[in-house]
């Protein structure tokens, strides 16, 4: 998770201590883990305020004080499942020891999480299915997601010395999407097996 103030240490005049970094704060932090479950268990408009105020066991005025309105709360979901989602891929392709073996296990990773009981299909899809404005923050963060992932894995087709890693790099999405679509309202087995087949399939070059 961000920090509050997240100003390094720098620039200060002398004579002033260092700027303290303060984390956030523990209520704000379990507001939001309450709604990454709630929301992708259930659904975005589907959990009320108060419900969130009851599971989170905050009071309304530290709800509020937080984040002001459901709207934000929303909007902070998705921002930090994309921060969640960034970190643990950066993390993949830098413990892999070649751009196929990233490709790779970001698979591998994918097939894990389609089996997953609790599994309820791709988090950013499910939300812009909720929101229908493509102007919709919402929507818009989004779509910076799955621009940030398109950049990603082009960039790893390039290095692995595809022709044409932008058009992989699209096709893996499809068949990512497909899968975790599909893992979840039918057979996550099926779902899996085929999206490691297409991955082959766009890795043979």
């Amino acid at each position: 998770m961000p920090v509050v103030d997240s100003d390094p240490t720098t620039q200060r005049a002398l004579g002033y201590p260092p700027r303290r970094v303060v984390p956030p704060a523990a209520a704000k932090l379990r507001i939001l883990a309450t709604a990454d479950r709630l929301f992708y268990d259930e659904g975005i408009r589907s959990v009320g305020i108060d419900r969130l105020i009851s599971e989170s066991e905050v009071t309304k005025a530290t709800f509020y004080k937080h984040y002001g309105s459901k709207d934000r709360l929303i909007l902070e979901y998705v921002k930090s499942r994309h921060r969640a989602e960034v970190a643990v891929t950066e993390q993949v392709i830098d413990q892999a020891q070649t751009p196929k073996d990233a490709v790779q296990a970001l698979v591998a990773a994918l097939v894990a999480d389609i089996q997953r009981p609790d599994f309820r299909g791709c988090a950013f899809i499910n939300a812009a299915a909720e929101f229908g404005d493509e102007g919709h923050p919402v929507r818009e963060t989004v779509n910076e997601h799955r621009d940030w992932y398109t950049d990603t894995l082009a960039a790893l087709f390039s290095r692995l010395g595809h022709p044409l890693p932008g058009d992989a790099a699209d096709d893996f999405i499809l068949a990512r999407d497909g899968a975790m679509a599909g893992g979840y309202a039918g057979d996550a087995i099926a779902a899996s097996t085929a999206l490691q087949r297409a991955s082959v399939r766009i890795l043979d070059i």
